[in-house]
């Protein structure tokens, strides 16, 4: 793919481009209809109707696709039929239609054109496309589309132009190095996809204006010191004030230097190397 900035004849124009799409089959093709379903949207509103996430609602509408993460369907060759674009996610998704009637999405990795098959199984070829468990796949190779408990689907680098790479693996344990620098153990009979995710450009696209950011379904953030003091803790002042404090929410609860991960997550156990922080550096590694 490639990013198109356009002429600049407006202030939007000028800061913002656009995905040209290349890797799509067919840009005006709809969706398989039997693996689409609409989407409820809430606004960031819970169960009782309380604002729990701010700043969401309205945007353009959008059909789910229904995306198999499992790739549990073993020793059947699937044929990739077209490469679609998902508005539910950074990448692009494929079709595959299977020899027994079946069809389901996937992730497309960068590389999966039109007419390649894809497999499933503990003794695959170990190609582009390709899913078989962490136990199967050879040290050094990219991944992606990672489970972290057997059968629980693909949780982990799903992202536009994300790879893991498998660094060794043991009897019972894999270890991964992840692209936010962590290394984590996994089971051996997680199953992982071959390849990096595609789209890869997709980071470096630009918004350009506000518009864009609305119909994504973002509303406008506003600042605490641009409120008032009955508003928020940082609010008031004669001009533009720095608030006399540490920063903080509506509520006063500190900001920023908190912990994002509970301390007693299972989990914990399995990470060898946390991720690098960009206001700490290297993380500790937690305590098992």
């Amino acid at each position: 793919m490639a990013v198109i900035k356009y002429k600049p004849t407006s202030p939007g124009r000028r800061a913002s481009s656009v995905n040209d799409f290349a890797e799509l089959t067919d840009k005006r093709k709809r969706p398989e209809k039997s693996l689409c379903e609409r989407l409820v949207r809430h606004g960031g509103r819970n169960h009782h109707g309380k604002i729990t996430a701010r700043h969401r609602g309205g945007g353009a509408r959008k059909i789910y696709r229904r995306i198999d993460f499992k790739r549990n369907k073993d020793g059947v060759v699937g044929t990739v039929r077209t490469i679609e674009y998902d508005p539910n996610r950074t990448c692009h998704i494929a079709l595959i239609d299977y020899p027994d009637g079946d069809k389901r999405y996937i992730l497309a990795p960068m590389g999966l054109t039109a007419g390649d098959t894809v497999e499933s199984g503990m003794s695959v070829e170990p190609k582009v496309g390709n899913t078989m468990p962490l136990k199967s796949i050879p040290p050094g190779l990219g991944v992606h589309n990672i489970e972290m408990n057997l059968g629980q689907g693909g949780k982990l680098v799903r992202s536009a132009g994300t790879t893991a790479r498998l660094l060794s693996r043991g009897r019972d344990w894999a270890i991964v190095v992840l692209p936010s620098g962590e290394m984590r153990e996994v089971r051996v009979e997680c199953r992982a996809t071959i390849g990096q995710v595609g789209n890869v450009e997709h980071q470096n696209l630009r918004w350009g204006k506000a518009g864009r950011t609305r119909h994504r379904g973002r509303r406008p953030h506003v600042r605490g010191t641009a409120k008032n003091p009955v508003s928020h803790p940082l609010g008031g002042g004669e001009g533009r004030s720095g608030g006399g404090r540490h920063p903080c929410d509506a509520k006063g609860n500190l900001a920023k230097g908190g912990r994002t991960r509970s301390r007693v997550k299972v989990s914990n156990a399995r990470i060898l190397r946390r991720r690098k922080s960009k206001r700490y550096g290297q993380l500790p590694i937690p305590k098992r």
